[in-house]
């Protein structure tokens, strides 16, 4: 499991970073961002989840049917 901002503290200005109050907490915020896996953005999606599942279990089928 990734990292994310909503419970990181920042040290310069004691706020969550997720909210991005100073300079410190947009470059983590960019950093965090730009060390995501491509697989997150993805998996976040209910839909984007429900349509893998689909396409998978399609392939499945395919797969199992007798020639």
């Amino acid at each position: 499991m990734g990292m994310t901002a909503d419970w990181l503290v920042c040290a310069n200005c004691a706020g969550r970073v997720s909210e991005g109050r100073c300079s410190v907490c947009r470059a983590q915020l960019a950093r965090l961002r730009q060390e995501r896996s491509p697989w997150a953005a993805v998996l976040s999606s209910p839909a984007a989840v429900i349509a893998l599942l689909l396409a998978l279990a399609a392939v499945a089928l395919l797969v199992a049917r007798p020639a």
